[in-house]
């Protein structure tokens, strides 16, 4: 999901751009509808960046999932209620049932026709997850599920990678290249690039600010830079 993800984010970035060069105002306008999805208040403003078109994450076979051990399900829930939150999408599990198919029908309705968006939500884990974009939060999703004792001893360049970390500590993934270490260029002054060096400061401000806005488990964390 995570290669997905990414690529399908990079098109979409790649399009806005083009668009903008052609109508800007256009462009304007879908940067600013996607945020409606949250109010102007809600505190994860700063902290997430959503797709510049309506995503919606769906999990299918509920049936089989709730039959999963209980850890291994917070796990998979929380991590996925992150994952959907940062790239501002909804998030919704579904079976055959015709109760949580009637649901994704909604939601489907509402991002073709423009209908109002149900404010209807469950984060409870032990149950079918549905939760639109925007109706959830940091504060909410908590941190990581791993013993504070723990936490930081993983080391991250930003919190999406933290939770595939602690992620992979249960579901550990198929095949694993193991990489040299090799120096950041990133830091390397023979490589400065003035937009990308301020990019980059602000995409470490933002950590510091995700880190504030946590608990005090996830003050301790620190992130590599």
């Amino acid at each position: 999901m995570e290669n997905l993800l990414q690529a399908t984010k990079n098109h979409v970035d790649k399009m806005i751009m083009k668009l903008g060069k052609t109508n800007s105002k256009a462009a304007s306008e879908m940067r600013q509808k996607i945020w409606s999805n949250m109010q102007k208040n809600h505190p994860d403003r700063e902290l997430v960046d959503p797709f510049l078109i309506p995503l919606v994450i769906i999990g299918s076979k509920y049936d089989i999932f709730q039959d999963f051990d209980s850890e291994k399900r917070k796990v998979i829930c929380k991590t996925l209620r992150f994952v959907a939150h940062y790239h501002g999408a909804s998030l919704m599990f579904t079976s055959k049932s015709e109760a949580l198919l009637l649901k994704i029908r909604g939601v489907i309705n509402q991002l073709a026709f423009g209908i109002d968006k149900s404010k209807s939500i469950c984060v409870d884990q032990n149950k079918p997850l549905f939760i639109t974009a925007g109706l959830d939060s940091l504060s909410q999703i908590g941190s990581p599920p791993v013993p504070d004792n723990d936490i930081g001893k993983l080391h991250a360049h930003s919190p999406m990678e933290l939770w595939k970390k602690v992620y992979e500590r249960v579901f550990p993934p198929k095949s694993i290249n193991m990489l040299k270490d090799t120096k950041d260029p990133a830091r390397d002054p023979q490589y400065a690039e003035s937009e990308v060096d301020e990019m980059r400061i602000q995409k470490d401000q933002e950590l510091e600010q995700y880190k504030r806005s946590s608990s005090k488990s996830w003050k301790q964390i620190e992130f590599d830079s």
